[in-house]
């Protein structure tokens, strides 16, 4: 069981600490950083794109955000004399608080639904940075399967917090991990957006499950019948469990991709019942673990949850998945998107989904639960 408490930062942005256990920690320490009140007034702008129907997020004011700061100024540790920082406890487990230097928001409200060329709105939404843990170094898949269970409930805690807020139309948790990838602290964490609009890549995705959803008349989901195709075939199956399956999907865009898919049709983390919640854990742990063990150094990636938009249209075909991917091709060797990705979406991939299958399959990891690699 996992308590979540809820307090303020000096300027006004919200901090919930997430404790494992039934019984909420004594968080007692308070924000005395000079911080000016945040206003509403702080949001940045969107401005359409007619070339692409897509919506861009002017937000000038990250410029000056936090860059990879040394350890004893570690904005993500808990606050000490000398470092008085964004957590103001002398220790916590998971801490999730809204981004001081947010992409959206604070702002909230509704983004125009027939928008042209030259239209603009308030960048709508909200940012928030999840704290895995307390410790400085390390990362997510060196969490124990309990702190990773503790973050998930954190991610299904601020699922539902933020799909009920106005004009909230996705929720979009992720991690972005190493300095290849452009992270900009070195403290484990990651990230949570509330977007006002469904981001590009999303609508494409529920317009495809959509029309796969209603083709078959609502019996049957896009992603279920790929998950039961991968089972089926097994050749590039990862890892199964009783509720989840890892595999490197047919047609893996790069050439480190890992999906992870729940077997129950579900659209967010706060749909996941405990036995489910249980066992992703210790698969996200077992997917993680053979990603770092595939070299001698870290390997950079992004762990992308995709949620069913809270668009009523498309919201039913939605389901929840994983999609983790890494530019890394080889030990000393990153996949740079370049003219074919970059300037035209079309991707190129230098390895075979089943060779990379086959060798994430074929590494010695930990597991601590029913997990099988295959």
């Amino acid at each position: 069981m996992t308590t979540a408490t809820s307090t303020l930062l000096a300027d006004g942005r919200e901090l919930i600490y997430f404790d494992e256990g039934p019984v909420a920690h004594h968080h007692t320490g308070a924000d005395t950083r000079p911080l000016e009140p945040r206003s509403d007034a702080d949001t940045g702008e969107l401005r359409f794109d007619a070339l692409t129907n897509d919506w861009v997020a002017i937000a000038a004011h990250r410029q000056s955000r936090t860059y990879l700061p040394p350890a004893d100024q570690c904005p993500l540790c808990p606050s000490t004399g000398a470092n008085l920082s964004e957590i103001p406890d002398a220790a916590y487990d998971v801490a999730v608080f809204e981004n001081r230097f947010p992409s959206l928001g604070p702002a909230l409200g509704l983004t125009p639904e027939h928008p042209a060329w030259g239209s603009t709105g308030k960048a709508f939404g909200r940012c928030e940075v999840v704290a895995f843990t307390s410790q400085h170094t390390g990362s997510f898949g060196g969490l124990s399967p309990q702190r990773a269970r503790t973050v998930i409930d954190a991610w299904a805690h601020r699922t539902e917090a933020l799909s009920s807020l106005p004009g909230i139309k996705q929720v979009f948790p992720f991690e972005n991990r190493g300095q290849d990838i452009g992270v900009t602290l070195h403290h484990p964490h990651g990230q949570i957006y509330a977007y006002s609009y469904v981001p590009p890549r999303s609508a494409v995705m529920a317009n495809a499950a959509q029309a796969f959803y209603e083709a078959h008349d609502g019996r049957e989901s896009l992603l279920g019948s790929i998950v039961a195709s991968e089972v089926k075939s097994g050749e590039r199956m990862v890892a199964q469990g009783e509720h989840f399956s890892a595999y490197v999907p047919f047609a893996a865009h790069m050439p480190l991709e890992i999906h992870l898919t729940p077997h129950r049709h579900v659209p967010d983390f706060a749909s996941l019942n405990d036995a489910e919640r249980d066992e992703l854990a210790v698969m996200y742990l077992d997917v993680l673990r053979r990603v770092d063990a595939l070299y001698e150094s870290p390997t950079p990636y992004i762990a992308a949850w995709h949620q069913a938009p809270l668009v009523p249209s498309l919201r039913a075909a939605g389901r929840l998945h994983l999609q983790l991917t890494s530019p890394r091709r080889a030990a000393d060797k990153l996949k740079f998107l370049a003219g074919s990705e970059a300037a035209m979406g079309a991707f190129i991939n230098d390895t075979t989904p089943e060779q990379t299958a086959a060798v994430l399959r074929g590494l010695n990891v930990p597991t601590t639960a029913k997990v099988h690699a295959l």
